[in-house]
């Protein structure tokens, strides 16, 4: 893999990283952070830095943001992407597997 890849690769992972960790957790209610660090560390989920790794081809775009929530029984990483054409879609990942559930148009 080329160095500029990499690099590339490395900076969208830290940024990603940061959108999903940086955020506080309001009064009250447990922040994405906490939720995430807590199903990693019970095994209920793949770390985000292993999903970016196992996905971010499939991912089709820049990761612009991303969220950490329960839904039907799966916790599920959602990443709001910029395709390649400028489209903003969200593609929703089951946290235990890597494996791409959803993707939506926005």
């Amino acid at each position: 893999m080329g160095r500029t890849i990499r690099r590339d690769l490395v900076r969208s992972g830290l940024c990603a990283a940061a959108l999903l960790f940086a955020a506080p957790a309001s009064a009250g209610r447990e922040g994405d952070h906490d939720r995430a660090r807590r199903a990693v560390e019970q095994g209920e989920a793949l770390p985000l830095s292993t999903i970016l790794a196992r996905l971010r081809p499939a991912l089709g775009g820049e990761v612009v943001g991303v969220s950490f929530e329960r839904e039907g029984g799966l916790w599920v990483y959602e990443f709001r992407v910029i395709g390649p054409t400028g489209r903003r879609m969200e593609v929703l990942v089951d946290a235990s597997s890597a494996r791409v559930i959803g993707r939506e148009d926005d």
